[in-house]
């Protein structure tokens, strides 16, 4: 295509004239536009006039090497000078390491040879240095690189040095800012050409007829003479016959009608409606897309303006099939208001999605097999934990799932919250046919809210507040008939829930109040699916009906701006991939006839039609997307994968078997599980590698598989359920038609297996679990050092096969677990003693201690995350050691003031975040030796920090009792808040306040010896308190586990209690007489410090006052810590918890 173009660019002596240059910038804006990324950057290379530097950071981001050489190779070589020798040398290094790091030594002799033996001749001494790493077990042992730290963040590291090479080149002079250009400027010139050329016809006609750019155009006689049309127009596509040229405003002689329709719709514009609107009527376009509105005949030419943020707020993603068999459209990438903007020329985005690495990255294994207990008819993964399933079913059911632990978390029946609020047809026609289905369930983008659309009238919205807190939110009486589809949006910056339904309309509703804010009404039969969108500053909504119209709309109540027909002309929906660039629309006809089709949404037409369905599908296919590389749809008791860029099948899936004709599919976020419905009312979870290790590390080992599994096949009805309905007599004098109204009078055939455990727990008085006897749970002390007398921190090693702990005498502890016989995993365990590690040269990793006493010194330490290095300080200089070798790599900041606590920041392990005595914090670099910025708020000394690297802030806590969150672009304060306290306790003078992120990133928990606490960060509201008894004995320390799912706290008279993390509910109490030496009082003994294992939930470590340190397990035949009290109507928020000690003074909120 571009042969012509590049032939002149072969010779970098020969010299373009300024205009030639030009018109390549042009030509890469244009390929941009028309997003021909991997031409993009072969014509800057080729041309070398711009070096794209995004495009280049990504590429070393992605570890893409060759591409990276392959992209300079353009612009400089190795020898040119120094500047360029150098970066082709780091890049060469770090390619080299990368290998070693992997232990993949042959990779590493064969960089070693072809690509750094080079560098040889200018640096013989460098050379023999390097290839003396290949004798070292782990390469960080050379001092020169002890403090490299993972692939990710030595990648960035290099970058920062190789953009100041960079920009330090001559070479690369003038080459790193492209012009600023306005957009689609290559078709603003070729239409301005047409408008001139059409100004010289001696017989100009209002309506040309415009069939090639290959000539110039003059308006001749009727069927006159032409210049044939090409078939294919590489560039442009069929241009449609027009009304008149496009309105160019300045560049043109024809001005523009008022309200010209949004770029993003202009070109899916056909057949104005009758109803007059400004933003609808007036010329067409000629097909270039500059601007212009409305179109006549057929699909013609939208132009999708460069300057795409790609904001993909919550997708439209429809799974019904005609009210009950329904596709899924949206990708859940949608469901998060995700900016993935990476503008490479200005104003313009064309960023690289994140890809599979090969089709075998797919989820193809089956890990999990869940029994719903009625038939799945929609699916939905939570937009943050990307392990938690929400699913609709064929009886109005909903569950959530935890699909770690294989728990069903929440299972609720359909039951109308609010009766006399609804509509007289609706409650008639409950009476009349009490059967209710979900026809879909979504999140909102952050995941505190979830919408059902049922099959008669009405919306609920749910609030979620982790584990199994679900609670009522709204309930809207939306539409008459069914609501086939919901959505979540952001017009104006403010979520609301889109529905439509079979009353032919589309309602837009405010999500946190209720108000109807929108109606669109245009169709002419029941509006199957919306996918709502945004682009360029502008939002939409595109809805399908079932005569298979396909309409969009603004929020302005001004009727629909498009009006065509879908492939196959019955049920279809829309999805854009993750990053918002790519539309494709999915849809079965009333004969059975499936396709998925990839819309080019420049030319509103079909871009592609992927192949692969079988010829009579046997229920209408729904489809989903992931990684903006890959289709997925269920057809033919299969899951099919098609690559995006490939219109043949790419595999083809089974799940084992067991799948029905068209099962219904949803992908999580990452890509990386996908569930699957299956027969006999079952769910069946796909997984890839990285799935696999999810699922895996966060799983139960001691589940017990064969006992769910039986206990899921026994039909089980629960008689209270049915009997709940009662309370909705007094509304209706039939009390079998108020039963019906909410779902609880179906005929009993209808009610599908429940998990028999769940309905016979609900029957049981609960019971708090006491362990008071070692035989009662697995405990092990591990090895002790005399000389330690007092354990002042502890952590599990990231991989979890070791723990670390600091004594308050400064000293670390070590302690190993080997895989053996015993232990295969080689991971840390309750059931085998670990070894108190040291090095051969038999050191000891020791702070630096101040002259004061180390008794009033606050320890704190932090561990990198590849585990290689840990920085610790107890009252003196921060040190920096060596995990393998315990040797000190550095020392930095003496006091005053001193260190109190330490936390790296989650993309950069140079950066640290230390919190000081003096209570201010500082943000230091180590790799530079750098303050970066100083940050104070608090009174006190700094006692709790906390990254959260979804919401970009830090939040800290001191001994004032105060909590601040900073955010982590400016470091500036966001908001601060004081801890609350009960009427009538006086708080102490000066106590350590402790904060912990939860794993959705959103939420944290608050320890204080007085109260637990769960917090949300960007409001900093408190959601949750827990105090316990005036009398009882203060918290010494709390914990998340590491699925968040439980908290694990340790009070001052030995005591340890394990909290559901959902709603601070004690479920189980371990006494001190479980765990202590009868010769050892728990008065003399307490427990200081909790560490959770990072891939266990139910395994902690205790660190003492005595020195001692135990790892704690429940019993295999348990598998868990105790039960969660009961939740009375699906909610615990209405729960009376047990405090310790006694009854509880428990505030919740």
């Amino acid at each position: 295509m571009f042969e012509a173009l590049s032939f002149g660019f072969q010779d970098k002596g020969v010299a373009m004239s300024s205009l030639s240059r030009e018109l390549v910038f042009l030509i890469l804006q244009f390929l941009d536009e028309e997003k021909f990324k991997e031409t993009v950057h072969k014509l800057e290379q080729e041309s070398g006039f711009f070096f794209n530097m995004k495009y280049f950071e990504d590429e070393v981001h992605n570890g893409n090497w060759d591409e990276v050489e392959r992209y300079l190779s353009g612009f400089t070589k190795v020898d040119d000078n120094r500047y360029s020798m150098k970066i082709f040398f780091e890049i060469r290094k770090q390619k080299y390491l990368e290998a070693l790091d992997k232990h993949d030594r042959s990779k590493g002799v064969e960089i070693l040879v072809k690509d750094l033996k080079v560098f040889s001749t200018f640096n013989e001494e460098l050379f023999k240095e390097i290839t003396q790493l290949l004798t070292l077990e782990n390469f960080r042992e050379n001092e020169q690189l002890s403090k490299y730290g993972d692939t990710k963040s030595a990648r960035a590291i290099m970058l920062v040095e190789l953009k100041k090479l960079i920009e330090a080149n001559p070479l690369f002079r003038d080459k790193l800012q492209f012009p600023n250009l306005k957009n689609s400027r290559l078709r603003t010139l070729i239409n301005q050409s047409l408008n001139w050329q059409h100004q010289l016809c001696k017989n100009p006609r209002p309506n040309p007829d415009i069939k090639t750019l290959f000539v110039d155009h003059s308006c001749g006689q009727p069927n006159g003479a032409r210049a044939p049309s090409p078939a294919n127009m590489p560039l442009l596509g069929s241009l449609p016959k027009v009304g008149g040229f496009p309105p160019l405003g300045a560049h043109g002689p024809f001005q523009p009608t008022p309200a010209p329709v949004p770029m993003p719709l202009a070109g899916w514009m056909s057949n104005p409606t009758t109803v007059s609107h400004a933003s609808v009527s007036g010329g067409g376009a000629i097909g270039l897309g500059v601007g212009g509105p409305s179109m006549p005949a057929a699909l013609k030419h939208p132009r999708t303006p460069p300057t795409n943020p790609s904001v993909d707020y919550p997708s439209g993603d429809s799974d019904h099939v005609s009210k009950r068999t329904r596709p899924i459209g949206m990708s859940d990438e949608g469901n998060l208001p995700v900016n993935v903007l990476s503008a490479t020329f200005p104003g313009q985005g064309h960023g690289h999605g994140q890809a599979f690495n090969s089709p075998e990255d797919l989820p193809k294994t089956v890990m999990r097999t869940l029994n719903q207990g009625s038939a799945p008819m929609s699916m939905d993964f939570h937009p943050v934990q990307q392990t938690l399933l929400l699913v609709g079913t064929n009886v109005a059911e909903i569950a959530l799932w935890e699909l770690c632990s294989r728990e069903r978390l929440v299972l609720r029946n359909f039951k109308v919250w609010d009766l006399s609020a609804c509509s007289m047809p609706f409650q008639a026609a409950l009476v009349k046919d009490p059967a209710v289905s979900v026809n879909r369930v979504t999140w909102s983008p952050d995941g505190a809210l979830f919408g059902v659309a049922y099959s008669r009238h009405i919306v609920q919205i749910y609030s979620y507040h982790g584990g199994d807190d679900v609670r009522q939110h709204l309930e809207i009486d939306a539409h008459v008939g069914g609501v086939n589809d919901l959505a979540f949006s952001h017009p104006n910056k403010q979520l609301c829930v889109i529905t439509c339904g079979d009353d032919k309309t589309i309602k837009v509703w405010d999500a946190a109040t209720g108000m109807k804010q929108y109606t669109f009404e245009g169709h002419e039969a029941p509006v199957y699916s919306v996918c709502p969108h945004y682009k360029e500053n502008i939002q939409f909504i595109f809805s399908t009906a079932l005569d298979g119209k396909i309409k969009a709309w603004l929020y302005d109540n001004l009727g629909s701006r498009v009006d065509y027909d879908a492939p196959g002309r019955w049920c279809t929906t829309m999805a854009y991939s993750a990053d918002g660039t790519r539309l494709f629309s999915c849809g079965t006809s009333k004969d059975g006839e499936s396709s998925i089709v990839e819309w080019n949404e420049s030319e509103g037409a079909v871009k592609r039609t992927y192949q692969g369905f079988r010829k009579r599908s046997l229920g209408v296919v729904q489809f989903d997307t992931t990684k903006n590389r890959y289709l997925a749809a269920g057809d033919d008791f299969s899951i099919k994968f098609w690559d995006m860029d490939n219109i043949q099948l790419l595999t083809t899936v089974d799940a084992d078997g067991g799948l029905p004709a068209s099962p219904r599919i949803r992908f999580n976020k990452e890509g990386s599980i996908l569930a699957v419905s299956a027969n006999e009312n079952g769910i069946k979870i796909l997984a890839n590698g990285e799935g696999i290790r999810i699922l895996r590390s966060l799983e139960n080992p001691l589940y017990d598989a064969s006992r769910t599994s039986e206990a899921m096949t026994k039909p089980t009805i629960n008689p209270i359920s049915v009997a709940t309905s009662a309370a909705l007599a007094e509304r209706a004098s039939s009390a079998a038609a108020i039963a019906g109204m909410n779902g609880d009078a179906r005929n009993l055939g209808d009610i599908k297996p429940r998990i028999s455990e769940e309905s016979n727990d609900k029957s049981k008085i609960w019971k708090l679990t006491e362990i008071n006897e070692p035989s009662h749970c697995r405990s092990l002390k591990l090895p002790e050092n005399a000389r330690v007398t007092k354990i002042s921190r502890l952590i599990y090693t990231n991989s979890g096969n070791a723990i670390l702990a600091l004594a308050s005498n400064a000293i670390h502890l070590l302690w190993k677990w080997q895989r053996n016989d015993r232990n295969s995993s080689g991971k840390a365990t309750a059931s085998v003693p670990p070894q108190l590690w040291q090095p051969s040269s038999g050191i000891l990793m020791t702070n630096d201690i101040n002259d004061s006493s180390t008794e009033d010194a606050v320890p704190c330490f932090a561990l990198s995350k590849n585990d290689s290095y840990v920085m610790s300080a107890s009252g003196g200089k921060i040190s920096l050691f060596n995990m393998m070798t315990f040797k000190t790599m550095t020392t930095f900041m003496p006091p005053p003031p001193a260190a109190t606590f330490l936390a790296f920041h989650p993309q950069d392990n140079n950066i640290i975040a230390i919190g000081m005595d003096d209570s201010s914090i500082q943000i230091y670099n180590v790799r530079v030796d750098e303050v970066k910025s100083k940050l104070k708020g608090h009174t006190k000394r700094i006692t709790g920090l906390a990254f959260s690297h979804v919401l970009n802030v830090l939040v800290s806590s001191g001994s004032d009792a105060q909590i601040c969150v900073w955010s982590t672009d400016g470091w500036e304060k966001q908001k601060n808040r004081f801890l609350q306290f009960p009427a009538g306790r006086t708080p102490p003078a000066q106590a350590d306040t402790r904060v912990q992120f939860h794993q959705d990133q959103f939420r944290f928990l608050v320890v204080h010896e007085t109260q637990l606490a769960i917090y949300e960060a960007s409001k900093l509201e408190c959601l949750k308190q827990w105090f316990p008894r005036d009398s009882a004995a203060p918290i010494s320390h709390a914990t998340f586990s590491c699925d968040s799912q439980l908290i694990i706290a340790s009070f001052l008279d030995a005591t340890i209690c394990v909290f559901s993390a959902s709603n601070l509910r004690l479920r189980c109490r371990i006494n001190p007489s479980a765990y202590l030496s009868a010769n050892i009082s728990s008065s003399n003994v307490q427990p200081l410090v909790i560490a959770a294992h990072p891939h266990e939930p139910n395994q902690f470590a205790v660190g003492l006052s005595d020195g001692i340190v135990h790892v704690f397990e429940p019993l295999e035949s348990e598998g868990k810590w105790g039960v969660p009290p009961p939740i009375e109507n699906g909610s615990a928020s209405n729960m009376v918890a047990t405090s310790v000690g006694a009854s509880s003074d428990e505030v919740q909120r």
